[in-house]
């Protein structure tokens, strides 16, 4: 039976990625834990708690008391947060990660899952249908921290045999969490808007595409990850993933289809720069050819469920 920590798990990802887990292994075998104090729902759910990854000790003592053997690390300062202290996210991003990868060595974990982004690129990376195996010279802290933590897992499965895994995430939708402090944030907010009837002030330009996913289909890439054929994989941290593309012009042409009096302005703002870094279209094939990955959403699926689901609660 699996026993797994899962570290940022009141974030974005972690929200929705624990309830999957529990569903799946039962919720008395998945502990939730962030720096943040679990709310009294949330320690409702399951076992839930605070922990500091960036303390060892800490990480250690919770593993041995609660019989852990795999490790879904989602602890991470995004782009456009870590650029406003960068000094702050280098600490949390390369330390925590550290911390985990040595004891997953110390103590021999089975599995440990660790996600990292499309801010590993830069702006000499090809843009279009950006490869696998490319030029990784990101302009952020975070995508430098990323590009570090990538081959940080491949040393230690190469090196000690730990099985770690992990996904090149896209820019995130999710109708349950709200954004955590990146770049691709305005395609969350967007939809609060529209559903509440506001204008939206987009901080890109209307044609800044980038590539996205819905977030169902981020939590079935990563389990779905976790599941496969070691034998299988040529790859280990850096699988590139994809569903669609979009920019805030082409998103906000959706919404409408739905919402026809919803209205956009645009105001970039520092956040530009970094978008205008990163690549308008991935390919994703190493992952499809090795673990079999395939999106279940496109973008007009993706908008009616959000635009559905926001619905009910807003």
């Amino acid at each position: 039976m699996k026993r797994i920590l899962v570290t940022g798990a009141f974030g974005q990802i972690g929200s929705e990625l624990v309830p999957e887990l529990r569903r799946k292994y039962g919720k008395e075998n998945v502990f939730a834990t962030d720096i943040r104090s679990p709310t009294p729902e949330q320690e409702s759910q399951g076992p839930a708690g605070v922990l500091d990854a960036t303390k060892k000790e800490a990480i250690e003592r919770h593993l041995k008391d609660n019989g852990i053997d795999t490790v879904y690390h989602l602890v991470s300062i995004l782009s456009a947060a870590g650029e406003k202290n960068p000094q702050f996210a280098y600490s949390v991003n390369n330390t925590s990660l550290y911390n985990i990868l040595e004891i997953a060595r110390e103590r021999k974990l089975e599995r440990v899952m660790v996600p990292s982004s499309i801010a590993v690129f830069g702006p000499e990376t090809p843009r279009d249908n950006t490869p696998n195996e490319t030029v990784l010279k990101p302009s952020t802290m975070y995508g430098i921290s990323k590009v570090h933590g990538e081959l940080l897992c491949n040393y230690y499965f190469k090196k000690f045999g730990v099985d770690v895994r992990g996904v090149r995430y896209p820019g995130i939708i999710s109708n349950v969490a709200p954004a955590g402090g990146g770049t691709t944030d305005y395609a969350v907010e967007i939809f609060y808007y529209a559903v509440k009837r506001q204008p939206y002030v987009c901080f890109l330009k209307p044609d800044s595409t980038l590539p996205m996913m819905y977030m169902p289909d981020a939590l079935k890439a990563i389990m779905q990850l976790a599941d496969a054929e070691s034998s299988k994989l040529k790859h280990r941290a850096d699988f590139n993933l994809s569903a669609f593309s979009f920019s805030p012009q082409e998103i906000y042409e959706s919404i409408r289809e739905e919402i026809p009096e919803f209205t956009i302005s645009y105001k970039p703002d520092f956040r530009q720069a970094i978008a205008d870094s990163w690549p308008r279209s991935i390919d994703d094939g190493a992952a499809r050819a090795e673990w079999g990955w395939k999106p279940d959403y496109d973008l007009k699926a993706m908008v009616k469920d959000m635009i559905k689901e926001l619905s009910k609660r807003l």
